[in-house]
This record gives structure tokens, C-alpha cells and sequence, in this order.
């Protein structure tokens, strides 16, 4: 895709003022770093406060009586029980249990749904819900209309709050209605990078001056795609089209925790889900791969795509994510291996140019994550 074609986001002219280096990811010419550099904006984003530019994100309203109930047919989560100014993870699964998307849901009461999806699923994800769901509620794209903000770090909440006294009481996965420079906001406090903060949805033509405000507090810096990455990574995070997609399910990807309880096999509102019986299936018996978290026990990295072996020199897998983590201080990658080999401090070998790099099979998250539940 040429540069010409790259859709931009609201702050476009603020990141090439900032110096961004900019790169096209899913249809967008998007800040992956700025003059900082990936290791310090990293840095930044876990001592004080990162602000990122998540424009490209979709975000879709839904409303009317039957919106719940509706939603509630696509995805294994709780919606019709999810209490008014709370948000969610979810998934929308296909008729095997495949991912076809994960997504964020907020019920803002008044019969009205807030979802944020994919930047490179959201046409497919709006046209999904209109084939399936379009004629039991309203669903209205934001695309155009609304920017996405994402202030991250232990200083989110100071910063905020001097726009917004009232963010502090916000509690990790509360969504709220709120005035920023007297201009309605919808404010969540959460994020993907671990840290505690706030992603901030505000209208297109009010974005630029808020990220202004934002960056001129002393804690904030403008953070990139690439710190992005690793922070995520280090949060043991999935990204879509890369750690899931619609050959796995959630069981394979380790989200059993995000199948609502009443939407499991023996919950009170069992199923009803698309690929509902595989997945109870695979929940039951399990399945012969699932994805984990990877230490490689050498300074080389493992990149995404690296075939992963056992001692017999066998494959046994592939590396889903992979980098340097700069708050872990060392490389750390996600990747599927066969069940026998999921268990922790299992030794496995990732393929890297031809030479086996010892790997132990970790924990996640790799650095602990610092939500803020109150």
C-alpha cells in the first residue's frame, strides 16, 4: 500500500511534528517510534505516563432493548449481566471456536453498548454483527467520528485527574461518561501494557487538543507502536492475527478465564455461542497445543515465526510473539507447543537462523501487571 493510500488517524500532523518515524500497520501510517527511541518510551510508559495514539482501533455503539441479549449470541462472555459503568474482554468466535476477533465491551446503561475491536478486523467484525445480530439492535460505526487515546503508566491517574478529579476513583475495567477540556469523553480505566491507566475515546475534532494537553504535563511522553510491542509482550498479552486467529480457539490461546462462568459448559446460560460445543469439547478433554509463555535462556532473541523442537530435535511448535523485553532485560517470546510440553520450566529449542536456542517454558505475565483494582 502505498503512503497515499494509508488511512490517518486524527493526530497524524501532531506525530510527524513530534519527529514520529512513521510505518503503515493495518491500513494506517502510524508512529512507530518517536526521537525517544523504543527503549526509553518503554521505559517511560512503566515509571510515569505514556500517551498512544490507538485512533486506528474501531469503535462501534450498539443500542436497543435486545443489545445484550444479541451481543451475548457471538461471544462466551457475560453481557446481559454486566453491571452498567463496567467493561469487558471478549471474543467473537466462529463456528469451529476459532477467534475471529477479540474486543473490548462496555455497557453504558440505557440499553446501550460500547465495543471497541481491531483496527485490521473491524470492517469484517461491523459486518458480522449486521449479518447476525443488525436486526435485533442499532449498530452505529465510530470509526470516523471518535478518536482513541491510551495514557499508561503509574502517572496516568495524577495526570488525568488534574483534567478529571474524579478518574481516581475509577477502579481497573470501570468505564465512565467524562468531560475533558468541557468535551464528553468516554474514559475506561484500562489499557495493554500491564500498566494501570485509561484509554479515553474522544470525538475526531476535539483529539488533537486534548493529546496537547496531555503531553504538556510533565509525567507524559508520546509513546509509539514499537514500545507498544514490548510492553504488551511483557504483559504476556495476545496480540490478534499473531498469538490468535480463526485456527485457534480460546482454549489452545490459554483464555479459558475469558469464558464468563455462566456461559461455561455447566453455567447458568451454557453455550449459545458460535463453536460453543468444540469448546466445551476442548475444555473437557483438552487440546494438542496451547499457547505459552517462552524465557530464551540466551541473549539472542526469537522472532515471530521460529519453529520451536524438542531435545530429539522434533517440532514441537512455533513462536507466536517475540522480542526484547527492556523491563524484564532480556528477550521473551509467546508461542504454541504441543501439550506434552506445556508445563513450566519445560525445557524446548527455538530454530533461530539454523542454530537451536535453549528456551524454558514460563510464566505470564513476564512483568507483573500493576492494574489498579482498589
Amino acid at each position: 500500500m502505498s503512503t497515499e493510500q494509508l488511512l490517518k488517524t486524527p493526530l497524524h500532523a501532531l506525530h510527524v511534528e513530534l519527529g514520529a518515524r512513521m510505518v503503515p500497520f493495518a491500513g494506517y501510517d502510524m508512529p512507530v517510534q518517536y526521537p525517544l527511541g523504543v527503549m526509553k518510551e518503554h521505559q517511560h510508559s512503566r515509571d510515569q505516563a505514556g500517551l498512544f495514539d490507538v485512533s486506528h482501533m474501531g469503535q462501534i455503539r450498539l443500542t436497543g432493548a435486545n443489545a445484550a441479549k444479541a451481543l451475548e449470541t457471538l461471544v462466551p462472555v457475560d453481557i446481559i449481566d454486566l453491571p452498567v459503568g463496567m467493561q469487558r474482554y471478549a471474543m467473537f468466535t466462529n463456528e469451529t471456536g476459532g477467534i475471529l476477533d477479540d474486543l473490548m465491551v462496555a455497557n453504558l446503561g440505557n440499553d446501550e453498548l460500547f465495543l471497541v475491536v481491531n483496527a485490521a478486523c473491524k470492517d469484517q467484525d461491523l459486518a458480522h454483527l449486521q449479518k447476525h445480530i443488525g436486526e435485533l439492535c442499532k449498530i452505529e460505526p465510530l470509526f470516523e467520528e471518535r478518536a482513541l487515546l491510551a495514557l499508561q503508566g503509574p502517572a496516568a491517574v495524577t495526570v488525568l485527574a488534574r483534567l478529571a478529579p474524579e478518574v481516581a476513583k475509577m477502579t481497573f475495567m470501570q468505564f465512565a461518561r467524562v468531560s475533558l477540556l468541557g468535551v464528553d469523553c468516554f474514559v475506561s480505566r484500562s489499557g495493554y501494557t500491564g500498566e494501570d491507566g485509561f484509554e479515553i475515546s474522544v470525538p475526531a475534532g476535539n483529539a488533537e487538543a486534548l493529546a496537547r494537553a496531555l503531553l504538556a504535563e510533565p509525567e507524559v511522553e508520546a509513546i509509539g507502536l514499537g514500545a507498544r510491542d514490548s510492553l504488551r509482550l511483557e504483559a504476556g498479552l495476545c496480540l490478534y492475527g499473531h498469538d490468535m486467529n480463526t485456527e485457534t480457539t480460546p482454549i489452545e490461546a490459554s483464555l479459558l478465564w475469558a469464558i464468563s462462568k455462566p456461559r461455561r459448559a455447566d453455567g447458568a446460560r451454557a453455550g449459545g455461542f458460535p463453536g460453543a460445543e468444540n469448546v466445551f469439547e476442548q475444555q473437557q478433554n483438552g487440546v494438542s497445543r496451547k499457547r505459552v509463555g517462552l524465557l530464551p535462556q540466551e541473549r539472542t532473541p526469537v522472532r515471530e515465526g521460529a519453529e520451536i523442537v524438542n531435545e530429539a530435535g522434533e517440532i514441537i511448535g512455533s513462536v507466536c510473539s517475540g522480542g526484547f523485553g527492556p523491563t524484564l532485560g532480556g528477550p521473551l517470546a509467546m508461542g504454541y507447543v504441543d501439550s506434552a510440553y506445556t508445563a513450566l520450566d519445560t525445557q524446548v529449542w527455538a530454530i533461530v537462523r539454523g542454530k537451536k536456542v535453549p528456551l524454558l517454558v514460563s510464566k505470564m505475565p513476564f512483568v507483573p501487571q500493576r492494574y489498579y483494582r482498589g
